[in-house]
């Protein structure tokens, strides 16, 4: 039996903020272990994914029991600074810069296993524990202070053989989803140090490679930035790469007063896709500018700092290395969460404004090279290119123009070819008129503004509007056809969130990003360990989206279920605060508005007067119900309204039809 003792100095609060709630995914906290990996000088990491446990085994320098006391179970353990004080920079075997610098990586276990044994093995000799937080928690509330005592491990449960260390999460809180396959992407995506000659990490037996980050083939043009980062044009697809160029690396980094300058070196690449739909991954984000800080992911996305609201940006993809955000003489960058940089430090201003001029180059370069392609595109369906030809050198140029701003919209074949087509009857209507010139002010970031340049068109304006009204009232026949009470509740919530403008015409799409997304659903979760069983068994589900310019919160009663109205106001008033605190967390004071979905009218609006009253009650607070039937047919009433005021554009919407069936 091993008899040493093992002891942890922590408090409850510190458990919960640094630990239980650090982090909301597994790929985050596997790279806090697999970063520890890489600080102990490993060369192999292999990660084992069963049902219910995860094991971590890495082959570094493994640890001691002073080592286990002194620096693992110490929280906020600074190695760096005890490294300086013994005039240690690297580690001892391959010279590796170490990534870790609070010791607190090793609680965010907690956020995802109740339970973590550790089993590690150095010079042969062996030491083991293990620690729970449901022990951590009752320890300290039984015996009051601060200290925790992990259990010790018996030698033969210790597994492993030879030096290093060895990490078993078991009674996991997350649902391991899509792995290991997706969690070998995410991982991929974390690290620019996986996969290279002294470090390989394992899935389940597979290695983790630079092209399991699943992008480099996408990449459509490609800026590279520093030295070495040529490499990255051979990661990428030949045949898909169409254009690449070379791009200064180098940083400034001002001090008080603008007087000193400190100039730095950043290497890294960004590029973008060709489609719009490429940055679209089921698993994560690819529509956004990681920092990498020593080789693992510093900042998520750095282009969510931005107001650039252009197109281009749709299409970015990027990764920026930047090792002197994190230099050992300087004081640590990170926020206390680990997971992004603190924006006001003048480091990440400066990396800021070299990535906002990287930017304006690459919007300028993107620009005219979409529009030379997108004109070369339309050229290659025959009736336009003789079209074109038919028009004189100056008109020409014009609808070369027109052509290679649509070449720069985010549309599916299909669209491309449908806006081709009023474009073309837009140029010739205009032509006649002697007003091309209009279409010099258009701006393919907004479409609108074409149908604003083609005001005077207005049966072409309004057969585009009557076809997304027709294509609008097929989903609300779908939704009429299949809505039985028996499936109600899962059909509607199919076609909702996809459509938002079920709930209300102007609510086009949602645009809430990740990681607003990511904080939201932390935070609903946290109100949902609080309802009642009575109040779990009446909801269908809940969803937070952003769009038009506010919060929506949507809750989805179970097509049975009756309450009264303040029940659904108190209900909702919960995740309402909880969305609150996370929004002012920003420094913004944007609206939310919450709606309640409910199959049965509430049991207190047994009258008109009744139910007047506690709708006004509920507007007050920018709360509205809506019966599922209601939704259904109040949608279709407000979209076959337009389309019966609308004989005109049927007409026209005809004729165009009649020419795309004559063309086929």
């Amino acid at each position: 039996m091993n008899e040493l003792k093992y002891e942890m100095s922590i408090s409850l609060n510190v458990l919960n903020h640094l630990g239980i709630k650090l982090y909301s995914n597994v790929p985050a906290v596997l790279s806090e272990v697999v970063a520890n990996s890489w600080d102990a000088d490993a060369s192999e990491v292999d990660i084992e994914i069963e049902d219910g446990k995860i094991t971590i085994t890495d082959n570094g320098h493994g640890m001691t029991y002073d080592d286990i006391n002194n620096k693992y179970l110490t929280v906020g353990y600074d190695r760096r600074e005890d490294d300086k004080k013994q005039n240690i920079v690297q580690t001892a075997n391959y010279k590796r810069p170490v990534m870790g610098r609070k010791g607190i990586g090793k609680l965010s276990l907690f956020s995802i296993a109740d339970t973590v044994e550790v089993q590690t093995v150095r010079d042969g000799i062996k030491n083991g524990f293990e620690m729970s937080a449901r022990k951590i928690e009752k320890q300290i509330r039984e015996q009051g202070g601060n200290t925790y005592r992990p259990d010790p491990l018996q030698d033969d449960k210790i597994t492993l053989d030879s030096d290093g260390t060895r990490i078993v999460l078991t009674e996991l809180k997350k649902r391991i989803y899509q792995t290991p396959i997706a969690l070998r992407k995410r991982l991929a995506r974390r690290f620019s140090i996986i996969g290279t000659k002294y470090f390989t990490v394992r899935i389940n037996g597979d290695s983790v490679t630079i092209a399991d980050r699943d992008y480099f083939h996408k990449l459509h043009y490609l800026w590279y930035y520093g030295e070495g980062s040529e490499n990255y044009v051979d990661l990428c697809n030949s045949k898909k790469l169409e254009y690449y160029e070379p791009g200064e690396g180098q940083i400034e980094v001002k001090g008080e007063g603008n007087i000193e300058v400190d100039r730095y070196q950043v290497t890294g690449w960004i590029g973008t896709v060709k489609e719009a739909l490429d940055v679209n991954d089921p698993d994560d984000n690819l529509n956004k500018i990681v920092i990498m800080v020593r080789g693992k992911l510093a900042q998520e996305d750095i282009l969510e700092d931005f107001t650039e609201g252009g197109l281009y940006t749709k299409y970015i993809i990027g990764e920026i290395h930047a090792d002197f955000l994190d230099l050992d003489d300087q004081d640590d960058i990170a926020t206390s969460n680990r997971q992004e940089i603190i924006k006001d430090d003048p480091r990440y201003i400066a990396i800021k404004d070299w990535v906002q001029a990287a930017l304006k180059n690459i919007e300028s370069q993107w620009r005219h090279r979409r529009k030379e392609a997108g004109a070369k595109e339309a050229r290659q369906i025959p009736v336009i290119d003789e079209w074109m030809k038919s028009l004189d050198s100056d008109k020409r140029r014009q609808a070369k123009e027109m052509f290679g701003k649509i070449g720069e919209l985010t549309l599916k074949e299909k669209e491309r070819i449908e806006l081709y087509k009023y474009s073309v009857l837009a140029f010739e209507n205009l032509r006649y008129k002697g007003s091309l010139s209009a279409l010099n002010n258009v701006s393919p970031e907004n479409l609108q503004e074409f149908t604003e340049v083609f005001a005077e068109l207005d049966d072409i304006e309004a057969s585009l509007y009557y076809q997304i009204v027709q294509e609008r009232l097929q989903i609300i026949d779908t939704l009429r056809d299949q809505a039985r009470d028996d499936v109600v509740e899962k059909v509607i919530q199919k076609h909702l969130y996809e459509h938002l403008w079920l709930l209300d015409p102007s609510w086009d799409r949602a645009t809430e990003t990740p990681l607003m997304e990511q904080n939201v659903r932390a935070a609903f979760d946290e109100v949902d360990a609080t309802l009642n069983e009575e109040e779990k068994r009446g909801r269908f589900d809940i969803k937070y989206k952003m769009t038009s310019g506010k919060h929506v919160i949507i809750e989805l009663k179970r097509a049975g279920r009756k309450l009264r109205s303040t029940q659904l106001q108190d209900q909702v008033d919960k995740y309402r605060n909880a969305l609150r605190k996370i929004i002012q967390a920003t420094g913004k004071n944007e609206p939310i508005e919450v709606v309640c979905l409910v199959g049965q009218r509430p049991e207190d609006w047994e009258t008109s007067e009744q139910e007047e009253e506690s709708r006004r009650s509920m507007e007050a607070k920018n709360t509205r119900v809506v019966l599922y039937q209601e939704l259904i047919e109040n949608a279709y009433r407000s979209y076959q309204k337009f389309l019966e005021q609308q004989e005109k554009a049927g007409r026209v919407y005809k004729l165009i039809r009649n020419i795309e069936i004559e063309s086929e």
